[in-house]
C-alpha cells in the first residue's frame, strides 16, 4: 500500500474542549500576551481556518483573537505557558519552557481530533530568560514556506494558522536590525513535547508522569489498549517519530534544531528557525549556521530522532520497566526503514512492494543522487511525470539501475495535473526564501509569498490526486 498523507482539511463547527487543565497547574503557567502597537493581518490559513470551525471569523475578529488573543469561546482564560526540560544540541537545560509563547486554545478539527492553538512570539512568560519573547516579521514568513513546503510533501507538519504583523522593531543579531516583528499561530495536533517528561522525570513526579501519559494516550492516541500504558505509549510516539524521520528524508528536509525540546509526542514536525532543503542528496548538509558539528545535518537526522527517543525512554522509567522501552528502542532502525522506504515510494508514484523490495529501488536512487547532478526535487519531478517509468533517458545516466528496477513498479498516481506540465518542479531552497523575504523587507511586496504559496499547494494536490 503506497503510504498516505494527510488528506485536505474538511469543514466542521467550531468545538471548544479544554483538556489541558485536567493535568492540573503543574503542566504551565497561566500568563498573558503582550500588548502589541500594531495589527495587520499577514497570512490566515484559508484552507485550515475552516477545519476547526474558525473560517466565519471577520479580518477583525480574526486580529482580536490571534493578535491581541482576546480568547476564544469557552476556551483557554488566560492560555498557558507550558513547562519542559531538554537537550539542547545533547546538554541537558532545566531552564527552558514556553519562554515566547504559550497554549492559546484546545478544539476539535474535522476529524474529532484535539487540536491545540499556540503562538510564537507574544510576549515573554516565566520562562524567558533573558529573551524579550517576540518573533521577528521573518522568522515568521520562513514559517509559513516550511509547514506549506512540508505538508505539500506529505510530511506530519504544523500548519501555520495566523501571521499578524506588530509594529515592533527588533534587534537580532542573525539578522540585519532593527527588523520588522510579528505574532504567529500554529495550530498542532498536540505540542506535548519529550522536554515535558523530563522535567516531570526530572523533579521526580510520579503521579504527574502518570497522568500525563493518560492524557497523551487518551487525547492523541485513542486510549490505552495495554496495561503498561507508558511503554504502550513510547512505542506509539516511535512508531510516528520513525515515519517523520522517512519523511523528513524523502522531502529533503533539514530542521536545524532537533532538541528534545522539539520533538512532539505524536510526531508532528514544528518549530521551525534555521530550517533548510537540501538541494542535491547531500547526507552533511547543514541548516543552521551554529551546529559546527553537524549533529543535525541532512544525513544524522535519523540517529538524532533516535537519541531524542532514548531520552524519552530515560524519562518514563520513572514509571515502566525498562524491558519494553529498550525493544521499542532496537525497533526504531527497520521501523524508520520501512517509513523511508514507503513515503520514497509514495513520492514517485508508485506501488510499495514491501521494505526488502522498496529498499533495493531507493538504495539504487541515493547512488545516482549521490552524484549531485540532478537534484533531489527535479529528480522526483522528471520520475514522477513519466507515464511509462522508463524516462527521462537525458538525465539518469547514473540511475540505470534504478530505472531497471523502477520499470517493474506498478503506478498509483497518474500524472494528470497541470502541475506536471510545468517546465520546473516546485522546490524551497534558500535562495528563494532569501527573495520572498526581500521583496517584502524592501517593497512590502507580498505578492511573492503569495504566489509561492499557491504554487506549493497546487504541487500538493497533484501529490495526492494525480
Amino acid at each position: 500500500m503506497p503510504y498516505k498523507p494527510q488528506a485536505e482539511p474538511g469543514k466542521t463547527d467550531y468545538k471548544a474542549d479544554v483538556q489541558i487543565t485536567r493535568l492540573g497547574d503543574k503542566i504551565g503557567d497561566p500568563v498573558a500576551a503582550a500588548t502589541f502597537p500594531g495589527h495587520i493581518l499577514r497570512f490566515r490559513n484559508d484552507r485550515w481556518d475552516r477545519s476547526v470551525g474558525l473560517d466565519m471569523l471577520n479580518e477583525q475578529q480574526w486580529v482580536d483573537h490571534f493578535g491581541k488573543f482576546e480568547p476564544l469561546p469557552d476556551n483557554l482564560d488566560p492560555p498557558l505557558a507550558l513547562r519542559y526540560h531538554g537537550h539542547q544540541f545533547r546538554n541537558y537545560n532545566p531552564d527552558i519552557g514556553d519562554g515566547r509563547g504559550f497554549l492559546f486554545a484546545q478544539l476539535r478539527d474535522h476529524e474529532n481530533r484535539l487540536m491545540d492553538l499556540g503562538t510564537k512570539g507574544s510576549g515573554t512568560t516565566p520562562w524567558s530568560r533573558t529573551g524579550d519573547g517576540r518573533l521577528t516579521l521573518k522568522g515568521a514568513v520562513r514559517e509559513i514556506l516550511a509547514t506549506e513546503m512540508l505538508e505539500a510533501l506529505g510530511v506530519n507538519t504544523s500548519k501555520t494558522f495566523s501571521v499578524v504583523e506588530t509594529g515592533e522593531k527588533l534587534m537580532r543579531g542573525d539578522e540585519p536590525s532593527p527588523t520588522r516583528s510579528a505574532v504567529m499561530t500554529r495550530l498542532s495536533h498536540s505540542h506535548i513535547r519529550i522536554g515535558a517528561f523530563q522535567r516531570i522525570a526530572y523533579e521526580k513526579n510520579e503521579e504527574l508522569m502518570r497522568e500525563l501519559v493518560a492524557y497523551c494516550l487518551e487525547y492523541y492516541f485513542g486510549g490505552a489498549q495495554t496495561d503498561d500504558p507508558a511503554s504502550e505509549l513510547f512505542a506509539r510516539t516511535a512508531q510516528e517519530v520513525a515515519r517523520l524521520a522517512g519523511a523528513y528524508m524523502t522531502a529533503g528536509f533539514v530542521h536545524g534544531v532537533l532538541n528534545t525540546d522539539n520533538i512532539n509526542i505524536t510526531g508532528e514536525s514544528f518549530d521551525y528557525g534555521p530550517w533548510r532543503f537540501t538541494p542535491y542528496w547531500e547526507p552533511g548538509f547543514t541548516a543552521a549556521y551554529f551546529d559546527h558539528e553537524g549533529l543535525y545535518c541532512f544525513g544524522r537526522q535519523p540517529e538524532a530522532l533516535h537519541w531524542n527517543l532514548a531520552q524519552f525512554a530515560s524519562a518514563l522509567r520513572l514509571i515502566s520497566d525498562s524491558d519494553p522501552l529498550v525493544a521499542t528502542l532496537d525497533d526504531f532502525p527497520k521501523a524508520y526503514g520501512v517509513a523511508f522506504t514507503e513515503h520514497f515510494c509514495w513520492r514517485l508514484g508508485v506501488v510499495s512492494e514491501g521494505f526488502e523490495k522498496d529498499r533495493y529501488l531507493v538504495v539504487a536512487a541515493e547512488k545516482g543522487l549521490a552524484q549531485k547532478n540532478v537534484g533531489i526535487d527535479q529528480f522526483f519531478f522528471d520520475w514522477g511525470k513519466c507515464e511509462n517509468l522508463s524516462c527521462p533517458d537525458d538525465k539518469t545516466r547514473e540511475f540505470a539501475e534504478f530505472r531497471a528496477l523502477i520499470a517493474e513498479r506498478e503506478r498509483f498516481r497518474q500524472p494528470v495535473s497541470d502541475y506536471w506540465g510545468h517546465p520546473e518542479p516546485c522546490s524551497m531552497h534558500i535562495e528563494e526564501v532569501e527573495w520572498i523575504w526581500n521583496a517584502i523587507a524592501s517593497d512590502d511586496n507580498w505578492a511573492p509569498l503569495t504566489k509561492k504559496i499557491n504554487e506549493i499547494r497546487a504541487m500538493g494536490v497533484a501529490l495526492r490526486n494525480g
